[in-house]
């Protein structure tokens, strides 16, 4: 059977109108081949250390790892064996990666209409130049065609980046992390911008699974023998200066609720203790992350460190699926959240001092304009993440766009991040951001609320000035 072509319609995420798709195009066609500016992410520092690095094969690039994948199937009820996914007690998974690549491709109609669908048909077209839609029927071909790709070196990590325009990017690395793989990036004289972010969370919410050899390595990491809160903080300090050193210019904190608070030393000692012992309890975790994000405030005020904040995800919501295959396994579900009170103890000890840049996010969309927009426009040092996880999508930004741009104002926004663990979707990623923001900025002009002059200059902050001024970017390395 003869298919069409596969094709990218040159003007899709823009409005139909016509007068309005035309400013759109306009505007999109002045930032299309900005550099991009990627923040925040979770690709893999070891995929750049190496200069030979491979992806491997097709599904260990596009299937395996990510979990906006193999949610969407398993919701359909395949199981994650059939995808290769590890099991953590080493149970049998499918190993033939021909297998895997041919269950999804035959489901690949589940993501029509998603933007996990819109990156990867994306990426598939322009990264791999494949020309014929993914179906059953086409899977091996199309399998041939990309492991064929990925064996050339026009398509190893590093070709990638340089071909994709990156001008920095940041990993999620752990407090405990030695940062080898940055440093071997660093040493092998390639000139690409990677750079690491900050992230203790699992030092700092003592509920986490083995919390205590965290510390330990925290301690053996750091120099300082972790017995005390008081050693604590400073090994925290002394760890953020390595990573400063090491080029980070952001940390990274997650936390089901925004609640912040400041606890007497003695309290917090006595909770570090309990910890200690293994006897901490849920209210124990609940005050100590809400203090700590008190102490990494200040420590951002005094070191100039970027704070992001990520609220509102309830982690591993699917019991068995954590028990059988761990965390970051597409079980994460939404809650409400609350910013207002939450967070005043935070922004009023620290919210007025400009050395302070906080960057938050939520999965709550309610609080856009009930709460953040409100709050981002008023305190110097609150700025607004972009639409994250599960409303990266173009009604997402769309929705991000009307419900904060009125009140918080463009400036206290900082552009896009792609937050992203799969590599090769970074360029549809920014795409579509750079697609939604032509489009939101087209419906301004064609009302006269903004002229061309301004749009102009808006969606070149949006797709590329915010982000880096925001995240220091602009600053000597």
């Amino acid at each position: 059977m003869n298919h069409p072509k596969w094709r990218l319609d040159p003007d899709r995420f823009f409005a139909p109108d016509p007068a309005q798709q035309r400013v759109a195009r306009e505007l999109y066609a002045a930032v299309a081949d900005l550099p991009i500016i990627s923040p925040h992410g979770h690709v893999d520092p070891r995929l750049f250390a190496d200069e030979n690095a491979t992806f491997g094969t097709p599904a260990e690039l596009l299937i395996i790892p990510d979990h906006y994948v193999f949610r969407m199937l398993y919701s359909q009820g395949l199981p994650l064996e059939s995808l290769g996914v590890p099991r953590t007690d080493g149970g049998p998974v499918e190993r033939d990666h021909r297998r895997i690549w041919q269950v999804f491709a035959e489901n690949f109609h589940l993501f029509r209409g998603t933007p996990t669908g819109v990156w990867l048909t994306q990426e598939l077209i322009e990264v791999f130049g494949v020309t014929q839609k993914l179906t059953g029927e086409t899977a091996q071909a199309i399998y041939d065609q990309i492991e064929e790709r990925l064996a050339q070196p026009a398509f190893r990590p590093r070709a990638l980046f340089d071909r994709f325009n990156i001008e920095v990017l940041t990993t999620t690395d752990a407090a405990t992390d030695t940062l080898e793989h940055h440093k071997r990036i660093q040493e092998s004289g390639w000139e690409a911008d990677i750079r690491p972010t900050f992230r203790p969370d699992a030092v700092v919410n003592l509920l986490t699974d083995s919390w205590q050899d965290n510390v330990d390595a925290l301690s053996e990491v750091s120099g300082i023998t972790v017995g005390s809160y008081d050693a604590f903080v400073r090994a925290l300090e002394e760890r953020r200066a390595f990573f400063q050193a090491m080029g980070a210019t952001a940390t990274d904190h997650a936390a089901v609720s925004a609640y912040t608070t400041e606890l007497a030393p003695s309290e917090a000692e006595a909770i570090f203790q309990r910890a200690l012992r293994g006897e901490a309890t849920e209210e124990d975790a609940r005050r100590f992350t809400a203090h700590m994000m008190m102490v990494f405030a200040r420590m951002s005020v005094e070191d100039g460190l970027v704070m992001q904040f990520h609220v509102g995800a309830v982690r591993n919501h699917n019991r068995l699926i954590y028990d059988r295959f761990g965390p970051d396994k597409g079980c994460d579900i939404p809650q409400r959240s609350e910013f207002t009170h939450n967070l005043r103890p935070l922004l009023n000890e620290y919210g007025n001092d400009p050395r302070l840049t906080l960057i938050v996010f939520t999965l709550d969309e309610a609080t856009y304009a009930r709460e953040l927009a409100p709050l981002a426009g008023h305190y110097p040092a609150l700025k607004l993440g972009p639409p994250w996880w599960f409303h990266d999508s173009l009604n997402g930004m769309q929705r991000y766009f009307d419900r904060v741009m009125e009140t918080a104002s463009l400036y206290n926004t900082v552009g896009f991040n792609d937050d992203t663990r799969a590599f090769p979707s970074i360029p549809a990623r920014h795409d579509l951001w750079r697609r939604a923001s032509a489009n939101w900025l087209t419906g301004l002009v064609v009302r006269g609320i903004v002229d061309q002059e301004d749009a102009h200059e808006m969606i070149v902050d949006l797709a590329y000035r915010l982000a880096k001024r925001a995240y220091k970017f602009d600053e000597d390395k």
